[in-house]
């Protein structure tokens, strides 16, 4: 059946064609500070068809600013509400106030199941989270993503079911599990565009549990996605947010720091390495000055060692290659045993410093080291590295070497594994 509800609010309010309201749609953006936002027929379209597609958060703020209905009166089904269908309309459509906030909006409880789970659901889920944040470190990406997109499903059933505290402490612990989910699928499998909307769902659970500092860090982590795609002004864009998030509760200097390591990856990625460099010298004066605010159980991905491979990884790509192999063999040395995806990382990259110093065969020892590492942990982030560093040893290709290197490279196990994956 299709999405009458939409239609039925269209001809409510005035619209009576699919491209009148696409029309009204694109000239509101402006209006919301969405400038650029154009909505199509074809958009439409599809919004009124039998299976409308949950809309993105800024066409989600111009439905509700032009029908003057929350999202869910429209007849679209979040990912979360495995309900049969779009919503229907019981009557004709009465204009009412738009919701003050679409996170809030975004994430509903359905009529009549509201507090049908018991008070202690948010803790017993929040249990597997946690444990699902320390198996990253070591279970294979590809089974640990099945694991907890699994347990992120469990986790948007059960909201509609929860209510009061309960309700708080398990969006919080979903806001967390999607987050993991776009980690696996940012840097260990390399999908993008998956982490873009996964984080986006991140986002819509961490607004119910009105918990910012996971807000800053669900942006932070978004923001990794337009900047390694080469769009600084959208990354910019997204740590601007993510920045302002961090603001509305006590942020630690430890995530103060990491905010400004992502935003210098992100131009590090785009080119500016002179930007990058001064926001990573901010980072490491914002550690050293330290802070009264503790960094949430959660936040388990940076640490001063962690800055210094930032700052590493910037001094190669800026070319200041002595500099970089400090940074790097310092950062090596001071790595935890039990950080082998950050081990792959460093050693590829000194690995291309040594081939930007004209010595392959250290470059090569390094190299063997990380496909050592990655035999034991997959990361797709390591492995670009790695062969990056492999592209900087072209002029020594013919020797044993890099011969060796190759063999292992493009094993058969090692080409299907990365094909696969």
């Amino acid at each position: 059946m299709p999405n009458t509800a939409l239609k039925a609010a269209r001809l409510a309010a005035g619209y009576s064609s699919q491209q009148a309201l696409a029309t009204a749609l694109t000239k509101a953006a402006p209006q919301l500070g969405l400038a650029g936002i154009a909505v199509s027929v074809r958009q439409v379209r599809r919004w009124e068809s039998s299976k409308p597609p949950w809309p993105q958060e800024d066409y989600q703020r111009l439905l509700i600013h032009v029908l003057h209905l929350p999202i869910e009166d429209l007849g679209f089904r979040p990912p979360w509400d495995q309900g049969a269908g779009p919503a229907q309309p019981a009557a004709p459509a009465v204009p009412v106030q738009p919701a003050v906030t679409v996170l809030r909006a975004a994430l509903p409880r359905p009529p009549g199941r509201s507090g049908v789970q018991p008070g202690t659901i948010g803790a017993d889920y929040a249990i597997v989270t946690e444990a699902h944040r320390r198996l990253y470190l070591s279970v294979a990406p590809a089974i640990l993503h099945r694991a907890v997109s699994e347990h992120a499903s469990l986790g948007t059933a059960l909201l509609g079911e929860t209510s009061g505290t309960a309700r708080r402490i398990l969006a919080a612990a979903l806001a967390e599990s999607l987050l993991l989910v776009g980690r696996i699928e940012f840097f260990d499998l390399r999908q993008p565009d998956a982490a873009d909307a996964t984080f986006v769902r991140a986002l819509q659970a961490a607004g119910e549990a009105d918990d910012s500092l996971l807000g800053a860090a669900i942006l932070a982590h978004n923001a990794f996605v337009p900047g390694w795609a080469g769009r600084l002004g959208d990354a910019r864009e997204r740590m601007q947010a993510a920045r302002t998030y961090a603001r509305r509760s006590p942020a630690s200097a430890e995530m103060l720091a990491w905010l400004d390591a992502v935003e210098a990856e992100c131009l590090t990625r785009c080119g500016d390495h002179r930007g990058a460099l001064a926001l990573l010298r901010r980072a490491e004066e914002t550690l050293a000055a330290g802070g009264d605010a503790t960094s949430p159980d959660w936040f388990t991905w940076f640490s001063p060692v962690r800055l210094h491979a930032f700052r590493g990884n910037t001094e190669l790509l800026a070319g200041l290659i002595p500099q970089a192999r400090t940074t790097l063999e310092q950062t090596l040395a001071e790595l935890p045993e039990a950080d082998g995806k950050q081990r792959v990382v460093v050693l590829g990259d000194l690995a291309a410093v040594e081939a930007a110093a004209r010595r392959p065969e250290e470059a090569c020892a390094l190299l063997e080291q990380a496909l050592d590492q990655l035999a034991i942990t997959w990361y797709a982030t390591g492995m670009d590295r790695v062969r990056e560093a492999r592209r900087a040893l072209t002029p020594w290709e013919d020797s044993a070497a890099v011969r060796r290197v190759d063999d292992r490279l493009y094993s058969w196990s090692a080409t299907l594994s990365s094909l696969q994956r």
